[in-house]
């Protein structure tokens, strides 16, 4: 019970001290603020925007994998067939894809084709679903489904309805020649949208059955395989088989691996803005230091009386400490708080993905003010009120009373 009222009452003793110099504990405390601001607003900015990219991501199918022809390599029935047959392997389907313009309202967008079986890309990617419609059977090649921003304009004003038909633009390379092609196709369905996904987006995507490549896009070569395995274990292995039956002949993409690489990438990240962080935390510490061994020079007769009244060596460090702490508690929660703020509003501007010269993503995410980084940054902070309070505290423990009562 002693020791508690002792820190209580030392604890108001230093606030008092503070208050009594407010000025250079200002300043002081706004030092201090400047490393938990930058701490949280950074890494809440950051880990926001990594949980959105790898949900999107894990979202576009984790047992899923794509492989596209390279170094003119050109798929073939024989190539399916091998696939399918390897262990783990659920479906392989071919697809044939472009990127093309539709007209939206008043807005020319540019979207993504893909002839494929509809069907194996509601299997691959979660919370896709039909809005209106159905989805076309491989013999109905003029119908499409197509994505949510690609049925409605900016304004969420319906463009095309049930039976409505949509013109693509795109350009065609044959024999070394680039020309201009055009198709229409009639709308069989309306995705529900899906949101800003990461690497494909399905509310700007037009498809189409399989047959359609050829029929309608009059596209003679497979642009790639997709491939989806049993279960997200099985992916690591086909991945390896792949590699081993196509070399350098093939490109194979995994959504699994993406993830992983962007886990990775955020990692980096992450360790990165900490580290920038910690030269904020440092001059801090200086601040500190320099506060508090000013604050001990001006107290040194104070310091004589208490020892002479009976304090030990501990306490007057203990009172000493307890200034700087106090500090770097004032500038954690100023520090905190403002980060927290200024997460939120660097969050709210996201940023553009664009394809040319059209923006065709706005990734938009939430900060994530996690328990784990507001701890350690309180936790860092407190350290800086030690480690600058520390030598200045021993200091004023270690003056002889005798020579601390004849200080002028």
């Amino acid at each position: 019970m002693a020791i508690t009222q002792f820190i209580f009452d030392v604890f108001k003793l230093a606030f008092k001290t503070l208050t009594e110099r407010k000025m250079r504990a200002t300043l002081t405390i706004i030092g201090i603020a400047i490393g938990p601001l930058a701490l949280v607003m950074i890494s809440s900015v950051i880990d926001g925007y990594a949980d959105y990219v790898i949900t999107q991501i894990e979202g576009l199918g984790q047992n899923a994998i794509v492989l596209f022809p390279e170094s003119g390599y050109k798929f073939s029935d024989s190539d399916l067939n091998a696939i399918r047959a390897l262990p783990g392997v659920e479906r392989a389907e071919p697809f044939y894809s472009i990127q093309a313009q539709v007209k939206v309202g008043t807005q020319t967008k540019v979207v993504f084709v893909y002839a494929i079986p509809v069907d194996i890309v509601f299997e691959a990617i979660r919370g896709l679903e039909v809005s209106e419609g159905s989805i076309p059977s491989d013999s109905d090649y003029l119908k499409a489904v197509v994505g949510y921003k690609i049925a409605y304009d900016d304004n969420n004003n319906k463009v095309y309805d049930i039976g409505d038909v949509i013109t693509i633009t795109y350009l065609k390379t044959s024999g070394g020649k680039t020309e201009i092609k055009r198709a229409s196709v009639s709308v069989s369905a309306i995705l529900k949208e899906f949101g800003g996904a990461f690497i494909l987006s399905p509310d700007t995507t037009i498809f189409l059955p399989l047959s359609a490549g050829q029929k309608v896009l009059g596209l003679n070569e497979w642009s790639g395989i997709f491939v989806l395995a049993k279960r997200s274990e099985y992916v690591p292995m086909l991945i390896k088989q792949l590699q081993q039956m196509y070399g350098n002949s093939a490109s194979i993409i995994s959504f699994q691996s993406i993830a992983n690489i962007a886990s990775s990438i955020i990692g980096a990240m992450n360790f990165i803005s900490f580290a920038a962080s910690l030269s904020a935390f440092a001059v801090a510490v200086a601040g500190v230091a320099s506060t508090m061994i000013t604050s001990v020079i001006e107290r040194t007769r104070e310091i004589g009386v208490l020892k002479a009244l009976g304090f030990t060596d501990i306490q007057v460090l203990v009172m000493i400490l307890m200034e700087s702490i106090v500090m770097s508690l004032i500038g954690a929660a100023i520090g905190i708080s403002l980060g927290v703020i200024g997460a939120h509003a660097l969050a709210s501007r996201g940023f553009e993905i664009r394809a040319a010269a059209e923006a065709i993503m706005v990734i938009k995410a939430a900060p994530k003010v996690s328990a784990y980084n507001i701890a350690r940054t309180l936790g860092l902070t407190i350290l800086v009120g030690i480690g600058g309070g520390i030598l200045p505290a021993y200091r004023a423990a270690k003056i002889p009373p005798a020579v601390a009562l004849r200080y002028e």
